[in-house]
């Protein structure tokens, strides 16, 4: 039985650490790390979670978009597991939402993205996969490969841009 995950939250060192590739996709440590994160997701209605945000220091993370009450028009889209990503190319189109982040509660901050990627990576099943993301799911990717470089959404945001989820909450029902 896997031991049970916990997140990281931001100060924690080991979020700012680029992670390594993983040298076999398919081994039992693997799986049991994808379905700790997919667990993880479910219990906290994330939309994706990177493994260094458990401390595990490798190239894998979730992508699983759904309506939900922080994302209610989010569509549907995993939970899929994400292992050795490359971003191949991204549009010159970008546009700047709010994100969250498990790893740093209580805060959303406006990010600029790219609005479609295309991408490689391996499934579980060892399967290089390569696909086309737009919008809302291609935001999630991004923002969690991220994660794989060491980058959290702080560093990316203008400071200005960084709201308590309570002032963000106010500003939503401004809209």
């Amino acid at each position: 039985m896997p031991k049970t995950l916990k997140v990281l939250e931001i100060g924690d060192k080991r979020l700012w650490e680029k992670t390594k590739p993983v040298k076999n996709p398919e081994s039992k440590e693997v799986l049991d790390l994808a379905k700790g994160l997919i667990n993880i997701c479910k219990k906290t209605g994330g939309v994706g979670i990177a493994s260094n945000q458990v401390g595990k220091n490798i190239d894998l993370f979730i992508v699983w978009s759904k309506p939900n009450k922080n994302y209610p028009k989010a569509p549907k889209f995993g939970p899929e597991v994400v292992i050795n990503p490359k971003i191949l190319s991204k549009s010159k189109k970008e546009v700047k939402e709010f994100e969250g982040c498990l790893s740093v509660p209580g805060i959303r901050a406006k990010i600029l993205r790219s609005k479609n990627i295309e991408v490689s990576y391996t499934n579980l099943g060892g399967i290089i996969v390569k696909q086309k993301f737009s919008d809302f799911v291609a935001r999630i990717f991004q923002h969690e490969f991220d994660h794989l470089q060491g980058t959290l959404i702080l560093d990316k945001a203008n400071p200005k841009e960084i709201f308590s989820t309570k002032e963000f909450k106010k500003l939503s029902k401004k809209k």
